[in-house]
């Protein structure tokens, strides 16, 4: 069912690929970045979600010229979907990556439980797993990593997304509302796929991500599924990929190389060690875009 979407961060890395995908499952999107996106159909308001007015009133106007043609007011929105925030460690100061993504957070939600929309889902990341940024060499935990996973990052992203899961989760008690958390894995965009040959080279460099990925077309169809399921409340979703970046089955290979991290259940042939058992039993995702589909010799 089409609704009116907006989203935040829609000129980032994942965004610019999960905006067309929403578009073209017949969704109105509205884009709320710094920058301008190139998507037919889809108009960019310059905001800075760090100030709560702008925010506020960024989800409470129209989407284009073409609303005032009728009277009334903005026409309802169905939904927020929250990717904007400085998207790494080490792009802007410690505090500053850690204050604009918990404040921005924080002010979308409120503004969107203010304005009566009734679903908001945010940009989660891995990063809480707590290796991804890690100082030194940490180990997992335990694998597969799952939505009940103590997660514990060090650093000062991985902490303003654990933030962010818990005002998302305070907001979704105090007004009812759904709200679901990503935990958005590696990013991957086609051209990236050029890439795996050295990360099959290399196990260790891809032992910060788990081994695992996220096609960003993919993340796509992720975002329309949590759009379309209704009723659940707070919610976190790993959003990854099927498989283990990897040519060995998944058991083998982290017996080599991560032989300290216990395995707590019977995993898949090539199952990713950061698990989307949740998101394909839960919501029904099918993945599109295997990295196996696109390396020569897999």
């Amino acid at each position: 069912m089409s609704k009116r979407i907006i989203f935040t961060g829609g000129s980032g890395k994942a965004g610019r690929h999960a905006v067309p995908y929403l578009v073209g499952k017949g969704h109105k999107v509205r884009n709320l970045d710094l920058v301008p996106l190139d998507c037919p159909s889809v108009q960019t308001l310059i905001t800075d979600l760090t100030d709560g007015g702008q925010t506020f009133n960024a989800l409470s106007m129209h989407f284009s010229g073409e609303g005032l043609q009728t009277p009334g007011g903005p026409a309802k929105v169905d939904a927020v979907v929250h990717f904007a925030a400085i998207p790494s460690l080490l792009l802007k100061p410690d505090n500053q990556t850690f204050s604009v993504n918990a404040i921005s957070t924080y002010n979308v939600i409120e503004a969107a439980v203010k304005l009566g929309i009734p679903k908001v889902i945010i940009a989660s990341s891995e990063t809480t797993y707590g290796v991804c940024f890690a100082e030194g060499d940490k180990d997992f935990h335990s694998f597969p990593l799952e939505e009940d996973y103590d997660i514990d990052p060090m650093d000062s992203y991985g902490l303003s997304k654990v933030v962010n899961e818990k005002t998302a989760r305070a907001f979704a008690m105090r007004s009812g509302i759904d709200i679901y958390a990503l935990r958005i894995a590696n990013v991957i965009e086609p051209h990236e796929y050029e890439r795996f040959p050295g990360f099959l080279a290399d196990p260790p460099s891809r032992k910060r991500n788990a081994w695992s990925y996220i096609d960003a077309r993919d993340l796509g169809q992720i975002v329309d599924l949590c759009l379309q399921a209704d009723g659940l409340g707070f919610q976190v979703f790993n959003a990854v990929n099927d498989t283990i970046t990897a040519s060995e089955p998944t058991r083998d290979f982290l017996g080599k190389w991560a032989p300290n991290t216990p395995i707590l259940r019977e995993l898949g042939k090539f199952e990713a060690p950061l698990s989307n058992r949740k998101i394909r039993e839960v919501l029904g995702f099918k993945e599109e875009h295997n990295w196996r589909k696109y390396v020569t010799g897999a």
